[in-house]
């Protein structure tokens, strides 16, 4: 990671600058970013578990999200991570890394029991998670969803995010 690159929670006063960053790293030019929406929804909800971002120079550059999952079969403690975004200029430097590295492990103090992501499985493989065939998020392509669990039973059945994932504006 870039050195003077500072991992923290959030502030009150960095509300503003994560909807930016992270509507400006989903953004694409067939695509319109809805990303921003969900970290304000989880927020507005109480249901943002952690949310760190990653500070350059009094300026913020990346930010991920946690927020609880529900599990059929009655798993407590599990979170999901995301979304989690990188200014397109900061990307490819280690900040997304530090800034998952960071919430797992603060997730783990906490005693959660473990976590879920739906991406990539060579990117997020890098951080122990793995697809479960018994662990499922309906809707989505299989492998692409993983989990990562913190010492003790794997979560088995259906995962259910918090609504504000289907928050689009």
């Amino acid at each position: 990671m870039l050195p003077g690159v500072v991992i923290r929670q959030e502030l009150s006063r960095d509300i503003a600058a994560i909807f930016d960053v992270t509507e400006l790293a989903f953004r694409r030019p067939d695509k319109q970013p809805y990303e921003q929406f969900i970290i304000q929804e989880l927020r507005r909800s109480n249901a943002l578990s952690l949310s760190l971002v990653a500070e350059l120079d009094a300026r913020i550059v990346g930010h991920v999200a946690f927020s609880p999952v529900q599990i059929s079969d009655g798993s407590m403690q599990w979170f999901g991570l995301g979304p989690i975004a990188v200014t397109p200029d900061m990307q490819r430097q280690g900040i997304g890394r530090a800034l998952i590295e960071a919430g797992l492990a603060a997730l783990r103090d906490r005693g959660a029991a473990g976590c879920v992501v739906l991406g990539s499985p060579k990117f997020y493989g890098r951080f122990g998670f793995n697809h479960r065939p018994d662990c499922i998020l309906d809707g989505v392509p299989p492998h692409h969803f993983q989990s990562l669990t913190f010492g003790g039973r794997p979560a088995v059945g259906k995962v259910s995010y918090h609504g504000a994932f289907y928050a689009r504006s």
